[in-house]
């Protein structure tokens, strides 16, 4: 495959445009990975269930309506979001789902979740 270079300064360095496109092409998975993750934790709320979720390891929707203060509907869409982006998983107890951070994307969402940790323990 030949790259087409664009750039029209005299001194472009090809192969560095050439390697950092490869790159981006080697690990567009990884970088839809993350902008899933990421647009969804753009909301407040999902970014408060996923942190409880890994703070926890595994909650049902009652217990994250109860910690953050709503209402177990509005809890389930949320959670419906993440599941349906891949990256929460449930385990049926009983009639009980219990929802947890699928373990790849758990590395992902680590050190996201880890400086909240770490700034409010520092507050």
């Amino acid at each position: 495959m030949k790259l087409e270079i664009t750039c029209t300064r005299n001194e472009a360095d090809h192969k560095q445009l050439s390697r950092c496109k490869e790159t981006l092409d080697k690990s567009s998975s990884i970088f839809q990975d993350l902008s899933k993750i990421l647009a969804l934790a753009g909301s407040e709320v999902r970014l408060k269930i996923l942190f409880l979720l890994d703070m926890e390891k595994e909650l049902c929707p009652c217990d994250i309506a109860d910690i953050l203060e709503m209402g177990v509907p509005a809890v389930s869409q949320h959670i419906r979001k993440i599941k349906d982006a891949g990256i929460i998983t449930a385990r049926r107890q009983g009639q009980t789902l219990f929802y947890s951070i699928t373990g790849k994307k758990s590395a992902i969402l680590q050190n996201i979740l880890a400086d909240i940790q770490l700034d409010k323990i520092a507050v």
